[in-house]
């Protein structure tokens, strides 16, 4: 994997900073590729201040997934400067996602939350329940959903639940897929509650060892997922039709990484589960079937 240091430090601060939208794309291309996918429905606008977000988002994953390289305590310094850049950016990356908050009103509150999540991340911690699980997807990744709201032309704040619930569904299918590669680094997820409901145990899980009815759990989480995917969906309506088609792409193909764990066999240890580029490219006549369904009196039940 290129070495993601370079990611903030190749674009130095300064007082005279300006917006960089070429790094901002860039980081998304390497970074987010199932989004940047989804991304080319938006005008150029849009789509660049989406990469702007992406980017900041991006840059606070990746001071903490440096953590055990740098220490914790200048993790933790890091985080705090690159919050320090939502106020006053210098950043060309930070000056890029405050023009974009001025450009479609973005809060600064939700961006702030996020690196609150981000910080949950430099020292290992399990969740109990899903409860606690969720404050921190909601985070890490329901904060995206409200962030993203506006870019993609949300015109009802009612519709800012969904855009929470797209994030965290995401964020769930993340630590599915991811299951194998966060042990190795000492993280787990899943709610202990339900590892004990189905039998699991989790030292086992860390150690890269299935345990208990395991593919059962993941069959579990996987419905939680699908249905917080469905709540997501609810909101489209209220975006710009460009944002309807952007947030419908990016859920239906992110979704696609549950299908690819279910043709594993709910094995998580199995792989990194992975949507190669032909698949998301045949996935687009259901995504545009999503699309028209959202003006048809009974639009049709889409599966992510």
């Amino acid at each position: 994997m290129t070495d993601r240091v370079t990611l903030g430090a190749s674009l130095p601060p300064g007082p005279a900073a300006r917006p960089n939208w070429a790094a901002c794309e860039a980081v998304v291309r390497e970074y987010g590729r199932t989004f940047f996918f989804a991304s080319r429905f938006l005008p150029s606008d849009r789509r660049r201040a989406t990469y702007a977000a992406y980017a900041f988002c991006r840059i606070a994953d990746d001071i903490v997934d440096r953590a055990p390289a740098t220490g914790l305590a200048a993790a933790a310094r890091a985080l705090d400067a690159w919050e320090a850049e939502l106020d006053a950016p210098t950043h060309p990356v930070a000056v890029a996602f405050a023009a974009a908050r001025a450009r479609y009103g973005v809060p600064a509150a939700p961006a702030r939350d996020l690196l609150e999540g981000v910080r949950m991340d430099l020292a290992p911690r399990r969740y109990a329940t899903w409860e606690e699980l969720r404050v921190y997807c909601y985070r890490v990744a329901g904060t995206v959903g409200l962030i993203a709201a506006p870019i993609l032309g949300c015109d009802d704040d009612a519709a800012l639940a969904s855009a929470v619930d797209l994030g965290v569904a995401m964020q769930l299918t993340n630590i599915l897929r991811d299951v194998a590669e966060d042990a190795a680094m000492g993280r787990l997820y899943l709610p202990l509650d339900d590892l004990a409901t189905y039998g699991c145990d989790p030292e086992a899980i860390l150690g890269g060892r299935a345990s208990g009815n395991l593919p059962g759990l993941v069959a579990f989480e996987i419905a939680r997922a699908r249905a917080l995917y469905d709540s997501g969906r609810a909101g489209v309506p209220a975006l710009c039709p460009a944002g309807q088609w952007t947030a419908l792409a990016s859920a239906h193909l992110y979704g696609k990484i549950l299908h690819r764990i279910e043709e594993q066999g709910h094995d998580v240890f199995a792989g990194r589960a992975h949507v190669p580029t032909r698949r998301k490219l045949r996935a687009m006549p259901t995504v545009a079937a999503a699309f028209v369904g959202l003006y048809l009196p009974s639009p049709p039940r889409i599966r992510f």
